[in-house]
């Protein structure tokens, strides 16, 4: 099964890609951080969605760096930037990319892995297209690993179901803790783990836009939720309504921490 027969888990409506765009706004500075980038690298990101990252990538680069994003949902590439020079855009499935061996330096994906039917076989792509001795990056989600303080019973319980329904649709929403394990038998080397946490308390000034993307997680999966029983609408509202009290209240802290894998191929 390719990615193109997985159904996205969030879908592409205009309210999702506005939680992608404030979710970018939120994880890029880190995530940019991370990636060891050279002015002249040819990089290429799979599954770019909006194509907000491939963006600021780009801009990190010279004349003779170059940047392009692989995603496979139109209405996403109808939205990506078009006036950057240095970076293009191509439809298609990450396990069948679209390149000839050993053309980047540089292949890196955040939360893709997870809506992926078969990770393995989009890792060998990725090992194939890069040069010898160039760099992979991926940050993917563990998604059990979200906690509030005070408790939200119910959105605890809803959230639970997202890994139900992720693995009906075909991905894996606890992909983040395999990392290790993917690439080193897709044969990369030189593999390294860390962390980006998500730590926020009303101190922090983002503690409230962390919440309102975490409630657009339910919202751009209730449909699917309700449809297949795994929620009711009832307790959909009741999850949410949970969290938006939480963004009320000054004693309030989250907690998560995306799961993230250097290497060499």
């Amino acid at each position: 099964m390719s990615l193109a027969t997985i159904q996205y888990i969030h879908g592409t409506t205009p309210s999702e890609q506005e939680r992608l765009a404030l979710l970018n706004e939120l994880t890029n500075p880190a995530f940019l951080d991370f990636l060891e980038l050279e002015a002249n690298h040819q990089v290429l990101e799979i599954g770019s969605g909006l194509g907000i990252l491939a963006g600021e990538v780009a801009k990190r680069l010279n004349n003779k760096g170059s940047m392009t994003g692989i995603e496979i949902s139109q209405e996403q590439l109808q939205k990506v930037p078009k006036d950057i020079t240095n970076l293009r855009f191509v439809q298609g499935d990450a396990s069948q990319l679209p390149f000839e061996d050993n053309t980047f330096d540089v292949v890196y994906g955040r939360y893709i892995l997870e809506h992926v039917s078969n990770p393995t076989q989009v890792l060998h792509e990725v090992w194939r297209v890069l040069k010898p001795e160039g760099k992979v990056f991926f940050q993917e989600n563990a998604i059990e690993f979200v906690r509030f303080y005070p408790d939200c019973p119910t959105f605890d319980m809803v959230w639970r179901q997202f890994l139900t329904l992720q693995s009906q649709l075909g991905g894996d929403g606890m992909i983040g803790i395999k990392l290790h394990y993917l690439l080193h038998h897709a044969q990369f080397k030189r593999l390294r783990l860390s962390i980006a946490p998500e730590v926020h308390a009303p101190e922090s000034g983002r503690f409230i836009d962390w919440v309102h993307n975490i409630i657009g997680n339910i919202r751009s999966g209730e449909t699917s939720l309700i449809e297949k029983n795994l929620a009711t609408p009832l307790q959909i509202e009741q999850a949410i309504a949970e969290l938006i009290a939480l963004t009320k209240r000054k004693d309030a802290s989250a907690y998560f921490y995306w799961n993230r894998i250097a290497g060499r191929k």
